[in-house]
């Protein structure tokens, strides 16, 4: 059963093609990464899913629902691949006001959860101006998760933390019954998160299947193989 389905999508911004007719699904509870150089569409693919662009054609449904609709917003968590917490509030509060806004039952034991998984328990009382690009990326992640949505999009989340919290965030991410479509354009983040690829370049869709059949595929293919990891 697919949870995200993005049929002949197509994007343009002036006369460049982000996407061009792009399709491909998600199955639900299983994890994607969709890889491919900067500029190639992918943070587009994400906003458009989230809701925050708007596609000049195609057709999007997220549970059989519209990108941006109060359902879609209820069940999906985002995060930019720039995105930046509240600045002039602590980090509990940023979880106080997230918590509150996206109706988080059980909202103090959720916080507990999201803090020592990333540990944040240290600038819990801290203003997030004066915290570390790391540190203002874990909680970023954090609060992009804090409802636990059954559709998780994340942009090179990834980015300025550490490689011991990235493998404990993919543990939590594996036990999660939820569908995922994380951007990235570093090979070891897909392997260790998922086999499942959708590759794009150029605003096209170059490749979607097992990260095995990339490395099967090597000798016989060897610039799609440079196009994955540049």
């Amino acid at each position: 059963m697919s949870c995200v389905n993005f049929d002949s999508v197509t994007k343009k911004y002036g006369n460049k093609y982000a996407l061009n007719n792009v399709s491909f699904s998600l199955e639900c509870n299983r994890a994607y990464s969709l890889m491919g150089p900067n500029g190639a569409g992918k943070s587009t693919i994400l906003k458009i899913i989230s809701g925050l662009v708007t596609a000049d054609s195609g057709d999007i449904s997220i549970n059989g629902n519209k990108p941006g609709s109060d359902e879609a917003k209820r069940i999906t968590g985002y995060l930019a691949e720039e995105a930046h917490p509240y600045i002039n509030l602590t980090v509990k509060d940023n979880f106080l006001y997230m918590g509150s806004l996206r109706q988080v039952g059980d909202l103090g034991n959720r916080i507990s959860f999201l803090i020592n998984l990333l540990g944040l328990d240290y600038y819990l009382n801290s203003m997030v101006s004066n915290l570390s690009r790391g540190t203002k990326q874990r909680l970023s992640l954090a609060l992009a998760i804090i409802h636990n949505p059954g559709i998780v999009l994340l942009d090179e989340s990834f980015n300025y933390i550490d490689i011991p919290t990235q493998e404990k965030i993919i543990r939590y991410f594996k036990s999660m019954n939820s569908t995922f479509l994380i951007s990235t354009h570093v090979m070891s983040i897909a392997q260790n998160f998922t086999e499942n690829i959708i590759m794009i370049n150029n605003g096209n869709i170059i490749f979607r299947g097992k990260l095995s059949e990339i490395e099967s595929e090597k000798s016989e293919n060897e610039t799609m193989v440079k196009k994955l990891v540049s």
